[in-house]
């Protein structure tokens, strides 16, 4: 199908959709609104939590999310 055709039937199929939660999910999923959203601004705190996480993992200090499954599993079996 072209595209021409696709952006008609999809018009076609929003103009008989009476759910404004449906109508909603679809507005967000095209992005129509992105533009309008502010970034996510991060505070000194949130920074230095990820500063901090980043140093950890370039000095290999970290788990594996085999290793991270296993430590849960042993402490939930305690």
């Amino acid at each position: 199908m072209s595209a021409t055709g696709l952006k008609e039937r999809l018009i076609d199929r929003i103009k008989e959709i009476d759910d404004e939660e449906i109508l909603a999910e679809a507005y967000r999923l095209l992005g129509t609104d992105s533009d309008l959203e502010e970034p996510y601004k991060l505070n000194t705190g949130q920074r230095a939590a990820i500063d901090e996480a980043r140093e950890q993992i370039r000095k290999g200090q970290y788990l594996t999310n085999n290793q991270a499954n296993k430590e849960i599993d042993e402490w939930l079996n305690k």
